[in-house]
């Protein structure tokens, strides 16, 4: 049985090996992923972002318990996580500390969880992390579960990957204005207030609220931004009137408070995605930025290959020199018509 083919049986050694030939960027890895995409699309990929220290780990951990074992009669889901560390930009070396969170889904055969570095990709994600993502959802895995860095508010790429994203705050990390700083705030799906035991929670989920009422729409969230009803268990959807509004939900992750009405909540948007055609429309922007993040990275290597470096070495010592600008280095090197 060739690799392929033990990854759709679901064998897990075989999903780690073809990840890690993925990660490296072998031919035979890229090769054996492009015959897996055909049978790619029907996982429900779940973004987890916020700052760092908020609780991501242990959130996405219960999570990821929770749908194992689901309470009333539902069937348990099969889980995949890519918990996503920052590597040193000396090194490249990482902790990949959130495997360590999360070593209590380590024994369960359902559940499949990767670490992996940034190695130097900027926005929260690996430049490899949607191909990891496009193995587990070949091997069968329902939920896939994306945990970025944790960098800050320019942690955004995840909303262009995930059909839903999940960001989280904690009260306590600052001011009310870093809060409701734009940009992370405007790719939310959900907002998950952990931490709520501490002290400030009203205050955070307060400041939270009045952000969503002013926070604009934008092409990731092109839909109604309005405040969620106290006790509002379920999301009315309609088909008319397309409308989804972002719930605030508090947690205490260490403790598994207030996993089961984040679970609905993802389960609800999941269904609102499939009702209003979201899903389709996320599915394209999805593969529309991966199509275009290969595009450049491919494109710039072609170029490297076609200039020399002697060529590339004097108009890099032009600009050293300030003898030219950046945009003159830059038509130089395109239009110069340099090569080896």
């Amino acid at each position: 049985m060739n690799l392929t083919a033990s990854v759709l049986a679901g064998d897990r050694l075989a999903i780690a090996r073809l990840m890690t030939q993925v990660e490296n960027a072998t031919k035979e890895g890229l090769a054996e992923l492009e015959g897996l995409f055909q049978y790619t699309g029907k996982a429900h990929i779940i973004g987890v972002t916020g700052a760092p220290g908020v609780g991501k780990s242990s959130l996405v951990n219960h999570l990821a318990r929770y749908f194992r074992h689901p309470s009333q009669e539902k069937a348990p889901c099969t889980v995949g996580v890519i918990a996503v560390d920052p590597s040193s930009p000396f090194t490249g070396g990482a902790i990949l500390g959130d495997r360590v969170r999360m070593r209590d889904l380590a024994g369960d055969p359902g559940v499949f969880i990767r670490s992996m570095a940034t190695r130097g990709s900027l926005g929260g994600l690996a430049n490899t992390t949607a191909g990891l993502i496009q193995i587990l959802d070949a091997a069968g895995y329902q939920l896939i579960f994306v945990e970025t860095v944790g960098a800050g508010q320019t942690e955004v790429d995840i909303a262009r990957l995930a059909h839903t994203t999940l960001v989280v705050e904690s009260p306590g990390l600052g001011d009310d204005i870093q809060a409701i700083k734009a940009g992370i705030l405007e790719i939310a799906d959900i907002l998950v207030l952990n931490k709520a035991d501490h002290p400030g929670a009203e205050i955070a989920e307060s400041a939270l609220r009045n952000a969503l009422q002013f926070a604009p729409v934008t092409q990731h969230n092109s839909y109604h931004h309005g405040e969620k009803p106290k006790n509002q268990k379920k999301i009315e959807i309609s088909v008319n009137e397309i409308s989804w509004t972002i719930p605030i939900l508090r947690t205490v992750a260490s403790d598994g408070k207030g996993i089961a009405e984040v679970a609905a909540q993802i389960e609800c948007h999941r269904d609102y995605l499939i009702t209003t055609g979201e899903w389709t429309k996320r599915d394209q922007i999805r593969l529309q930025s991966e199509l275009e993040s290969l595009l450049q990275s491919s494109l710039m290597q072609r170029w490297r290959n076609s200039v020399s470096e002697t060529s590339y070495q004097e108009v890099l010592n032009q600009l050293i020199n300030r003898e030219i600008s950046t945009t003159q280095a830059v038509n130089l090197l395109i239009d110069g018509g340099f090569s080896q």
